[in-house]
């Protein structure tokens, strides 16, 4: 396993990052987590991950109601020494359908990240990010509160997650019109069936020294499915981006994927890995796994190298889309909690 700076920092991490979100307990986040894999089954993943060099996490607050980071908590705190790892979560979320449970307010981060560090059982977290922009609160009081955060050794880095480049370049430069702690990494959405970040967020992070962490690299699973196929995921996990008049296009690229792992003698799924992994900027694709070819697949994938042919025949059939993924509106129907102690933060 190859490691590289994240970003302009000093930090290693692996060309891969094991994807968290599909581990925890599906009970308690309900239907949406229904195909996620309980701890016992979880904790092979994890295993396997440090077996190939992989020392890079990524999971969130929301993630199966918290429970995501708990079952990642444990099984790193048993499995991997503490300063190898490289230990990323979001805030944003709402945990409660309640006010100051969600969004990116001086009330809201603190209290989410201490929640976060509790259910790891951590001291610190690497890389916090910001899962999504709030337009309800000022830019100002955001990185202040996470500039602080910072300095209180809650977090060793910042992060943030997708969003109109526009907004992202106000924070960074708020962060640096007031000497507080910039966003260090990107978390966009990018693969084969989604290339919007191609115009405008991957060249700012280029330019400024962003790490690029892409979620969803296999577009939920769909660039290893024959076209049209649906799993209990996909069906709970919809996106406009892959709406019906664009069928035609991902066909296409589909059928191209397929067509250059026949030849090569791969899987799909390392095919459209090797692809992101490819782009310019690119630090290390966060993948998700829940079954144990799909690890392997990604594994293998951090040593396919694309010819200048195959990349070709791979974007030939890419057709624009509306920007999609980058917001999850928090709710504003809320619900007083009225209870004679504060109940553990999810």
């Amino acid at each position: 396993m190859d490691y590289v700076n994240l970003g302009n920092t000093g930090l290693k991490v692996s060309r891969l990052c094991l994807g968290c979100m599909s581990f925890g307990d599906a009970a308690a986040g309900g239907s949406f987590w229904a195909w996620v894999l309980d701890e016992r089954d979880s904790r092979e993943y994890f295993r396997r991950a440090l077996q190939a060099g992989i020392n890079f996490f990524d999971t969130a607050n929301i993630y199966t109601a918290g429970t995501s980071e708990e079952f990642t908590g444990r099984a790193l705190r048993d499995l991997a020494c503490r300063d190898e790892v490289v230990v990323a979560t979001k805030a944003y979320g709402a945990w409660r359908n309640a006010p100051n449970t969600g969004g990116l307010s001086r009330k809201a981060l603190f209290a989410a990240v201490d929640a976060s560090l509790t259910r790891l059982g951590m001291d610190y977290i690497d890389l916090f990010q910001i899962h999504r922009f709030d337009v309800n609160t000022p830019v100002e009081e955001t990185m202040e509160a996470l500039h602080d955060i910072v300095k209180a050794g809650k977090a060793r880095y910042l992060g943030a997650s997708s969003m109109m480049a526009w907004q992202f370049a106000q924070m960074q430069h708020v962060a640096d019109s007031h000497g507080w702690t910039r966003f260090v990494s990107m978390q966009p959405q990018v693969n084969l069936l989604y290339r919007e970040e191609e115009r405008e967020m991957l060249p700012l992070c280029r330019a400024s020294g962003v790490a690029v962490i892409p979620w969803s690299p296999l577009a939920g699973g769909r660039l290893v499915r024959p076209a049209g196929t649906e799993t209990a995921r996909t069906q709970a996990n919809r996106y406009s981006s892959f709406a019906k008049e664009y069928e035609a296009s991902d066909r296409g690229i589909i059928d191209a994927v397929a067509s250059i792992a026949q030849s090569r003698g791969v899987s799909n799924a390392e095919v459209a890995l090797a692809w992101v992994l490819h782009k310019p900027g690119i630090t290390a694709p966060i993948v998700g796994a829940t079954k144990p070819a799909h690890l392997e697949a990604a594994i293998a994938a951090s040593e396919l190298q694309l010819d200048s042919a195959e990349i070709a025949a791979l974007e030939a059939h890419y057709m624009p889309r509306p920007v999609s993924g980058v917001n999850f509106p928090l709710s504003d129907d809320y619900k007083l909690t009225v209870c004679d102690s504060e109940p553990p933060a999810r």
